[in-house]
């Protein structure tokens, strides 16, 4: 049997994930997209499409969020790392324990937003929205201020 050099394991380490992935390749285009009410843990009125995988279950899951014009989501956190790319709209992205319009960035599409698991962080969408949100499941949100949980109302 023949040894792998260092440089053929590191080869190997780095590309298996994408040969795997292969294996399992999807499309889809956005009139394939088919929107249901947002989950129960967001505030009233945001519409969701699953595009891969289950954001409640391990592993990788992507998702799309559709917000309307005006829509807030107060400050969180989440147990994993939360990537979110707008795809179109202005998505408002902020820091801290309680939303602050002031101290916010404004996203448009293409702009991209991360949060370390266990930031605090809010958002808000100034017009019609839609962002993609992936990451490695489960995932989860846990309000800084409990009353904010459209789950306890």
């Amino acid at each position: 049997m023949k040894k792998l050099s260092a440089a053929g394991l590191a080869l190997l380490v780095v590309c298996a994930p994408f040969a795997l992935s292969a294996q399992h390749s999807m499309t889809s285009t956005p009139a394939d997209l088919k929107w249901a009410a947002g989950p129960a843990a967001l505030p009233a009125g945001a519409q969701v499409s699953v595009l891969l995988g289950d954001p409640g279950k391990e592993g990788l899951y992507v998702i799309r969020l559709k917000f309307p014009a005006g829509y807030k989501i107060p400050a969180h956190t989440h147990p994993n790392d939360e990537h979110v790319t707008v795809i179109s709209g202005a998505f408002h992205f902020g820091l801290g324990s309680k939303l602050d319009q002031a101290k916010a960035t404004r996203l448009g599409p293409g702009g991209f937003a991360h949060a370390a698991k266990g930031m605090q962080h809010y958002a808000w969408a100034s017009e019609e929205t839609i962002v993609q949100v992936h990451g490695q499941g489960p995932q989860g949100i846990t309000y800084v201020d409990p009353a904010d949980d459209p789950r306890k109302k």
